[in-house]
């Protein structure tokens, strides 16, 4: 089923949804104290803080794809575009982080919050450029979701950050 929205519409509804997520994140690490978020739970995984530095790592690399800082693949003519609910949906819940976004044993928070602050502002930028034809020809491949354009790389920013301030929820207790 081919998307329906005009380029600048997709680009516009990426763009606040990203920053919905994203403020929703920042906010949950600014709201405990740093010590909280700094703390790696006793069971193992992840302070919230490691979340944030995986997150705001991510989230760059997403923008390099986006920019073409990164390369990227051109997709084959006769490539269509799934939903992006139907990538979502195959998506496994736990997954292992390459270890180039890996975070460091100890991150702080605060330096957290200014990698977050600029991972994105680089999305945002990378959004607002990317032009239709890059958008819908040239997409990745990755073990996770398959082949996807970069509408969806845009897509999975938002998503990669919601699943992930919900882990943080979770490592917080709140």
């Amino acid at each position: 089923m081919p998307n329906l929205e005009s380029h600048s519409d997709r680009i516009a509804r990426m763009r606040r949804a990203y920053e919905e997520a994203h403020g929703r994140f920042v906010s949950r690490l600014q709201s405990v104290p740093a010590d909280l978020a700094e703390r790696v739970p006793a069971e193992g995984g992840w302070s919230a803080a490691q979340i944030g530095w995986h997150v705001a790592a991510v989230d760059a690399g997403f923008a390099d794809l986006m920019s073409g800082a990164r390369p990227t693949q051109p997709l084959p003519e006769d490539f269509r575009e799934r939903q992006w609910i139907d990538v979502a949906a195959e998506v496994p819940a736990k997954l292992q982080a390459p270890r180039s976004v890996t975070p460091p044993d100890h991150v702080r928070r605060d330096e957290v919050l200014i990698a977050l602050e600029a991972s994105a502002r680089k999305v945002d930028e990378a959004l607002q450029a990317l032009t239709p034809d890059r958008a819908s020809r040239f997409g990745v491949t990755h073990r996770s979701v398959g082949t996807v354009t970069l509408y969806q790389v845009g897509e999975w920013a938002t998503a990669h950050t919601i699943r992930h301030n919900a882990q943080a929820k979770q490592v917080l207790g709140r």
